[in-house]
């Protein structure tokens, strides 16, 4: 069953309540947070490109710093992203990128466009970086989205290495590309073993290509350094720390408002010092431009 996790105020009338479920894992691997059903299987939707941009680094693709951060994240379409994508495709041409055409979610830069494009998705980096991997492997890259393709059954294979599950659902993600249902805990042990890999130091010491300025999951790496904080669609998100706590949420109504704040409290119940990103453990709600509300969470210690 799911619990409730958050709910949200807007001057003193609770207005709506988030249900979900969210685990948290202590760094010898022991379970110190679970509410809700953290058994259930969830897709983990863009929480799986470190473990894609993992594969893709065990595929033989020379992936090191921003370029590994970029393909582990969901950026924001800035110029910086863009320059990023293109020397990840290596004069590949652009066309071989999969992932639907999308305007940048960076405001600013999207107000200086005429139209969507491929490279400015905010999984551009992680297509990028399958499309390296192919060239490397020498394995075909117009189908490298296929389920049955070498690249990614090597995601799949590492997924569950990591989580010590067998998945059990491949979906197609919102970028075209598969992904792979495990539970929400077996989720949290795939991060506890990410946090020891290339990947998860990219991710720390670029935070700003994982996501992009104002990003809360690089606010959140920013504030926190040492912590891998990756965000999906429909409400999901994990968190890890260098030492080896884990965090995975999941939100049944896929609203992602409350997932930090939630993830956060978690972590904090494991032990570990978040006060630095204490700004982040509630969301304000505006009335007239003033907050009258808050975004609470609620049932996690």
């Amino acid at each position: 069953m799911s619990a409730l996790l958050a709910e949200v105020t807007r001057s003193d009338f609770v207005e709506s309540l988030h249900h979900g479920s969210v685990v948290g894992l202590r760094p010898d691997g022991s379970v110190g947070v679970a509410v809700g059903d953290v058994a259930a299987a969830v897709l983990p939707r863009s929480c799986m490109k470190p473990f894609q941009a993992l594969a893709c680094l065990s595929a033989g693709t020379p992936l090191a710093g921003p370029a590994l951060a970029i393909a582990a994240g969901s950026h924001t379409g800035e110029n910086r992203h863009v320059e990023l994508v293109m020397q990840l495709l290596g004069g590949l041409p652009v066309g071989l990128l999969r992932c639907p055409a999308s305007w940048p979610e960076d405001e600013e830069t999207r107000q200086r466009l005429t139209e969507p494009s491929r490279v400015r998705m905010n999984c551009s980096g992680k297509h990028a970086a399958m499309l390296a991997a192919c060239v490397a492997a020498r394995w075909p890259t117009q189908t490298y989205l296929e389920p049955t393709h070498p690249l990614q059954q090597k995601v799949m294979r590492t997924l569950e290495d990591l989580s010590g599950e067998s998945v059990s659902h491949t979906a197609v993600d919102g970028c075209g590309a598969p992904v792979f249902a495990v539970s929400l805990q077996g989720l949290a042990r795939a991060v506890q073993g990410l946090v020891r890999t290339p990947v998860a130091t990219a991710m720390r010491e670029f935070p700003e290509y994982v996501g992009g300025t104002g990003h809360v999951n690089t606010v959140v790496m920013q504030l926190l350094p040492g912590v891998v904080a990756k965000g999906g669609a429909e409400g999901v998100l994990v968190l890890g720390t260098a030492a080896g706590h884990a965090v995975a949420v999941k939100v049944l109504d896929g609203n992602p408002r409350a997932t930090t704040a939630i993830g956060l409290t978690a972590l904090a119940a494991l032990g570990y010092d978040v006060s630095p990103a204490k700004e982040l453990l509630s969301v304000p709600v505006l009335g007239g431009g003033q907050v009258v509300g808050e975004v609470r969470v609620v049932g996690v210690q």
